[in-house]
């Protein structure tokens, strides 16, 4: 079974939901000009004050995502692959 790599964009403070929300849209965009076979784009609200992005890809992909959309951190992905 292949590896998942969950790669994690980081926001903290006040505007942290807003500012993940808006950063899910640009990471959209990237998959979608990139034509990349990626179907877990999504955020999560941690509290008030952080919240995170993230998109979920394999090996394969990992190396070169990460250097081109620079992650704050990345862990492996234990989760339903199926997720929209």
């Amino acid at each position: 079974m292949e590896r998942k790599i969950k790669l994690i964009w980081d926001f903290r403070g006040p505007g942290a939901s807003k500012t993940a929300e808006h950063h899910v849209i640009h990471l959209k965009e990237y998959i979608a000009i990139e034509k990349l076979p990626i179907a877990i784009i999504d955020m999560e609200n941690i509290n008030e004050s952080y919240s995170l992005a993230y998109i979920v890809v394999n090996d394969e992909q990992m190396l070169q995502l990460r250097d081109v959309l620079k992650p704050h951190r990345g862990e492996l992905y234990e989760g339903d692959i199926t997720h929209n």
